[in-house]
């Protein structure tokens, strides 16, 4: 990894449209076919290891790093690699705080609001200042990195394009089979009423048209595969 220079890392302006149109290609097949390319980031997966083991980190952030990889080819303009380790390291502040809340505050009422989602952030870009520097990520860029963890569950707007597609990355997991059978269980909801709500309140939050594209797609999969039309 080369260190970035000493000066202020700058993100692509969010155009104003929404949802904000595609600018290169939209791949809606599904995310199996396409894991998240490259090895460069290894060096960061190994030294969150440890915070990937809370709240099935292990199978979320893999699969949301695919899915940003992705929103990125329909996006060039983006910072690829600001979304790529943006992503990745988002959630690993869950792997810091109380497990025993996670659930019980984290996915009932009004979730987006528990002051443990609020502590999870914080805890994400403590990790991030711990770990990037030393891979050699320039602070400038690690601020980046920061600015994007910092609110991603409890900010209501997103400030950039590459703030915007790690929130559309990180939702789209949730439409994948393996996303539905971890997060229906947190939200004490079998698959049906959790697929319903998927559809009625998630799909509506995604920031690109490309990720509704992907989200719907995924979805009507998820469906079929889960048979939700019978067993509710």
């Amino acid at each position: 990894m080369t260190a970035q220079p000493a000066q202020a890392h700058r993100t692509a302006d969010l155009p104003a449209e929404r949802p904000v149109p595609a600018a290169g290609p939209v791949d809606a097949s599904p995310i199996s076919l396409t894991p998240a390319a490259g090895d460069d980031l290894d060096p960061v997966w190994r030294s969150v290891v440890t915070e990937t083991r809370t709240r099935g980190n292990d199978i979320h952030l893999p699969i949301s790093l695919a899915y940003a990889e992705r929103l990125c080819d329909a996006h060039p303009d983006a910072d690829r690699l600001l979304v790529r380790v943006a992503i990745l390291l988002h959630d690993t502040g869950w792997g810091r705080v109380d497990e025993s809340r996670i659930i019980s505050e984290g996915f009932t009422g009004d979730w987006r609001k528990a002051a443990i989602r609020f502590e999870h952030e914080k805890q994400g870009c403590i990790i991030a200042r711990e770990v990037l520097p030393g891979l050699g990520y320039a602070e400038p860029f690690v601020d980046a990195v920061c600015a994007i963890i910092d609110g991603h569950d409890t900010r209501q707007d997103a400030y950039s394009l590459e703030d915007a597609l790690v929130r559309d990355a990180d939702r789209l997991w949730r439409f994948d089979h393996a996303g539905i059978a971890l997060a229906s269980g947190w939200f004490r909801m079998d698959p049906a009423t959790y697929t319903d709500r998927l559809q009625a309140e998630i799909i509506p939050e995604l920031i690109t048209a490309a990720a509704v594209e992907m989200a719907s797609a995924d979805l009507g999969r998820s469906r079929a595969l889960l048979k939700t039309a019978v067993i509710r």
